[in-house]
């Protein structure tokens, strides 16, 4: 892992890299290229054996592009190894089919594809999954020692921002020889570096944070070498490789990362500040606020808040549905961490596969909205949500 003391995050994302372009470019361009050749049949061996870095088949990730891309994604989260995949669900198949077929226990709120997966999917291949709410925990330690060998959470959570203590659950999970793997999406590694809190794993959806500007699809898994080396195959076979121009264009964003998330996260402030007290809301979920359940150890474990937040409207569905569709400055779409701000209904959008009953269990109502706070001028922000209230 990176040295803490050394450059920061911001730097080091810029200039912390092997390949080089042989022009001078300060970027790698696109290699749009699916085969390599070779001088002679010994280099090819050794490429092929990994006895020597090199380019051979794009599908397999041996494509300049995608290596370069692949060292920036492991500067990101501190990580000896990480693997780039098209979509974040393909990085949570892949991890899930390499680490989980003895057991998966997630814990607290996901993703809705995410859950999907763990409940429909998984299960036919015969792989045990149990998911556990956050006030479940004392059940964890039981379904460790019943043989599960991965643990997977994400902090925050998906729409309810619940914050889980990495340290703890990384802890309890290597007491019984399980892995810890955690959703980093929503804090994004500017927040969040789970790695140095003892986790073993860490997942993306590129899609958000990592991109930027809603213009590129893409996942990434980041961790130890030796917990990486079996996923490869997995991503192989699977064809879940990123193309090359999308490489491209996740590397062009990740340059700005950090400053992007910075102003996301003190823009998320000011827009839960600004509506805590508001009488058409009932409650805002932000961990930024000092109210926040997890607040304190929001505190301990994150350099920032993060640019999410959830509202949970005065009234029901319906009156929640009539404040997104009042919203002008807010998009009413799916998806999160792009420049422009988003507005979801996660029983609409994000957890609509879920039944009404699994939702009301996991504390997501029909009058929550999901807000992915962007780039824009906060005040402004905040004057369109008081219009839609109002």
């Amino acid at each position: 892992m990176t040295d803490p003391a050394g450059p920061g995050l911001a730097t080091r994302i810029i200039h912390e890299h092997s390949l080089t372009d042989p022009h001078g470019s300060p970027h790698l361009p696109v290699y749009d290229t699916t085969t390599f050749a070779f001088r002679n049949t010994a280099e090819l061996r050794d490429v092929v054996a990994g006895r020597r870095p090199g380019s051979l088949y794009t599908r397999y990730g041996l494509n300049p592009t995608i290596l370069a891309l692949e060292e920036t994604l492991a500067v990101l989260e501190g990580a000896e190894q990480a693997w780039a995949f098209c979509s974040g669900m393909a990085a949570a198949t892949a991890l899930f089919l390499t680490h989980g077929r003895d057991g998966i226990v997630c814990i607290g709120d996901a993703y809705g594809g995410t859950l999907e997966l763990l409940q429909s999917q998984l299960p036919l291949l015969g792989i045990r999954t149990h998911l556990l709410r956050g006030d479940e925990l004392d059940r964890l330690d039981d379904l460790l020692a019943g043989g599960a060998r991965l643990v997977f959470l994400e902090t925050p959570s998906n729409p309810t921002l619940e914050v889980f203590d990495i340290r703890a659950l990384a802890a309890r999970a290597h007491r019984h020889d399980a892995l810890l793997a955690v959703d980093n999406t929503f804090a994004s590694p500017v927040n969040q570096q789970p790695l140095r809190l003892g986790a073993d794993l860490v997942m993306h959806s590129a899609t958000k944070y990592l991109g930027g500007h809603s213009d590129i699809t893409g996942g990434a898994l980041m961790g130890a070498q030796a917990l990486l080396a079996p996923v490869w195959n997995w991503r192989k076979s699977l064809g879940s490789m990123l193309a090359p121009a999308t490489a491209a264009l996740l590397a062009r964003s990740l340059r700005t990362l950090v400053i992007r998330v910075r102003q996301q996260n003190a823009s998320a402030q000011a827009v839960a500040e600004a509506l805590r007290r508001h009488p058409r809301v009932r409650c805002v979920l932000y961990p930024g606020l000092a109210e926040f359940p997890g607040h304190a150890l929001a505190r301990r474990q994150m350099q920032g808040y993060g640019g999410m937040l959830t509202l949970e409207v005065a009234g029901d569905g319906a009156a929640a549905t009539r404040v997104a569709d009042r919203l002008r400055i807010f998009i009413l779409a799916p998806s999160l961490g792009g420049a422009e701000s988003l507005v979801t209904q996660p029983c609409t959008t994000t957890h609509h596969g879920l039944t009404p009953e699994e939702r009301a269990r996991r504390g997501i109502s029909d009058s929550m909205l999901r807000l992915s706070v962007g780039l824009e001028d906060p005040a402004d922000l905040i004057a369109d949500l008081t219009q839609a209230l109002g």
